[in-house]
């Protein structure tokens, strides 16, 4: 399951992707005009508004190829068929006559059915996520002779319109049922004064994911239970220091408090994804302040990270309890964005909207600290904070041409083997891929390491260690791909094309400031030079410069401040990501990925900050040394193009925890 609302989160990022486009373009439009009247302030709006009048369109596409296994068009277009059945079935026309409503005044059609269009997110979300289990289960579903062409990929979109006719036909009656409960439950909290506003404020972001929160701001807006709060804010129609009760709130939370969050979101991503979630941020936070539309920002961890969330929805109906019970006052004809706010500044409806800025200011440290504690405390995956998946096309690895950097490594690798006829069993351990092959004697070595291998070792006539890097597993399973023939080798032309983008796409990085850091005894011991480690692949630095103990007890320490990007499966190895870019391998004994972690108890997590001396794990060393294996504890950082200098005191006795040396980044 979480599995599965982590994929959710992700594939929700492709719609979402286009809702800063709108906010801008529209954003715009209501800073030109308000009402939309000039032609180029129209034109704007009506652009703006093809992406947020389609919404749930775009997120029933969006949710049908982010979620199906493959991410053929067949399940978008799955996705698509389905809400139009959806949108078809259940629109206030056919709806009505399938009720037996004929629209008129006698026989009005239940007004949930107007909420069923092409920007219903709900039905979208919904339909989207049948859309890719049915693609997922019936893909390569095989018909009889006669039906054969509507066979596999072809079939799932007319199951697609099958399974959304049912979902229909109980919507037909589920729907104005949930749709009226809200409206009802609206209308019971008006004569709760701020208190009411506050719970309106929370559920109008809890149900945001439903796309019920529409129902609940028709009660309190618009004319339905005479509040009428927009239409009597602008029309000064309403009571001063009341009216307006409704809008205000949000201000301080939208201009002030999301951006905040985004700030907290990128500070607590994984050092080598912060400059992606810094560009998804800043462009997040820019269309809340700005427009006041929040939805690029919430929908970024409205799933992979749900408590966030509630804890928002919380904030925002303190938010709106408080400048309610303080007769703050403000109103607004998009949301609650900067362009609104100061349109509505000067209306005579306004009571001190000077103070929402003052309210907005302390949202905004409320919003950045208990967002931060809650992303470090409970390893909420953020933006920027994602397990790597490596059967996912949304991971980290770069992809060109449909085909990443590891699968063309794990290419030439294969040919430089000798193809499937020589290479007969693929194993990895922390940094290399160990093989089993017919003849080790006919592998073409220097082609190999002109692949991208560190180092090539040839420990027998039918064993063979390639040494790759803490990255090997991607390559030991597209390796493996070749061999089993579950992937055809790649042509020369797609493995060259593939190479030249990869550095096409490498960023000029712009000069930055060096920093140095204390490093320490991973364990209590004898410190030795990493030339001394008894394994050439340490020894020779084939993984880069480091250092090592040779222990005496087996209380394991993190060797330098940093975060845990990876805990191998055999507990034998740590990977840990520094805030200025290096990536440090903590290496636990000699050849001991062969114990499958037996001897090893891990005490952290990936995700979780380290500092220099922290416990991180126990090891077993009377078992290590039982099973005839070596015990030194090795540090390496194995990105050796962003280390500047490595200083590692001479060899001697250590404490645990004792500063040995220092490493400066590039």
């Amino acid at each position: 399951m979480k599995e599965y609302i982590q994929r959710l989160g992700r594939s929700l990022m492709l719609p979402v992707a286009t809702l800063p486009a709108a906010a801008l373009f529209i954003g715009i439009a209501n800073w030109i005009d308000p009402k939309n009247v000039n032609i180029v302030s129209a034109f704007l709006f009506k652009t703006g508004n093809t992406i947020t009048g389609n919404l749930g369109i775009l997120f029933a596409i969006g949710l049908a190829i982010g979620m199906a296994k493959d991410k053929n068009g067949a399940s978008a277009l799955a996705g698509l068929v389905g809400f139009l059945t959806v949108t078809s079935l259940l629109g206030p026309t056919n709806a009505g006559a399938f009720l037996g409503f004929d629209g008129s005044a006698a026989h009005p059609v239940p007004p949930a059915f107007n909420a069923v269009d092409n920007s219903n997110v709900f039905f979208g979300i919904l339909t989207g996520l049948i859309a890719a289990a049915l693609y997922n289960k019936f893909r390569d579903t095989k018909l009889p002779t006669a039906l054969a062409f509507f066979s596999g990929r072809r079939l799932v979109p007319i199951l697609s319109v099958a399974a959304m006719a049912v979902v229909s036909l109980f919507m037909l009656f589920a729907w104005p049922f949930a749709f009226n409960a809200l409206t009802m439950f609206g209308k019971a909290i008006v004569g709760l004064g701020w208190f009411g506003a506050g719970l309106y404020g929370f559920f109008n972001r809890l149900l945001i994911p439903t796309g019920l929160h529409h129902a609940l701001n028709n009660v309190f807006w618009f004319n339905i239970a005479g509040i009428n709060d927009i239409g009597n804010f602008w029309s000064g129609k309403g009571t001063f220091g009341v009216t307006g009760m409704y809008q205000a709130g949000f201000y301080p939370v939208l201009m002030f408090g999301l951006p905040a969050a985004a700030f907290a979101i990128y500070r607590c991503a994984k050092p080598e994804n912060k400059k992606q979630t810094k560009s998804l941020m800043m462009a997040a936070a820019f269309a809340t302040f700005f427009t006041g539309v929040s939805e690029p920002l919430e929908f970024s961890f409205m799933f992979d990270a749900w408590p966030l969330y509630i804890v928002h929805a919380v904030l925002m109906g303190i938010s709106v309890a408080f400048a309610a019970f303080m007769h703050w006052t403000s109103g607004f004809n998009f949301s609650a964005g900067l362009v609104d706010y100061v349109l509505a500044f000067r209306s005579p409806m306004a009571d001190k909207p000077y103070m929402l800025l003052v309210q907005g200011v302390v949202m905004a440290l409320l919003y950045y600290f208990v967002f931060t504690f809650m992303i470090k405390k409970f390893n909420l995956k953020t933006p920027g904070r994602e397990d790597v998946s490596t059967n996912d096309d949304t991971d980290a690895v770069a992809k060109a041409n449909g085909v990443d950097r590891f699968v063309v490594m794990a290419d030439r690798f294969f040919k430089a083997l000798g193809g499937s006829d020589n290479l007969k069993v693929v194993d990895n351990c922390t940094t290399r891929l160990r093989l089993t092959v017919a003849d080790s004697g006919i592998i073409d070595q220097a082609a190999i390491k002109a692949a991208g291998a560190a180092g090539v070792k040839i420990i027998s006539k039918d064993n063979v260690q390639i040494i790759v890097g803490t990255e090997v597993q991607f390559v030991a399973d597209a390796l493996e791909e070749f061999r089993s023939h579950a992937r055809e080798p790649l042509t020369d032309e797609a493995s060259r094309a593939q190479v030249e983008a990869d550095m096409a796409a490498v960023p000029v990085e712009s000069a930055s400031e060096s920093v140095t850091q204390d490093i320490v005894a991973p364990t209590e011991g004898k410190l030795i030079p990493i030339e001394q480690v008894s394994d050439e692949t340490f020894a020779e630095k084939m993984l880069g410069d480091g250092y090592a103990v040779q222990p005496t007890n087996g209380d394991v320490r993190a060797p330098l401040d940093g975060t845990v990007s990876t805990v191998f499966p055999t507990k034998h190895a740590i990977g840990i990501i520094t805030d200025s870019g290096l990536e440090v391998l903590l290496h636990m004994g000699i050849d001991t990925v062969q114990l499958k972690g037996t001897p090893f108890t891990v005490l952290v997590k990936e995700g979780d900050v380290l500092t220099a001396g922290q416990k991180v794990a126990e090891a077993d060393l009377d078992a290590i040394k039982a099973a005839g294996k070596g015990t030194d504890m090795i540090v390496v950082f194995t990105n050796g193009d962003k280390v500047a200098s490595l200083k590692v005191n001479p060899s001697g006795n250590v404490k645990v925890g004792e500063v040995v040396g220092s490493v400066t980044s590039k």
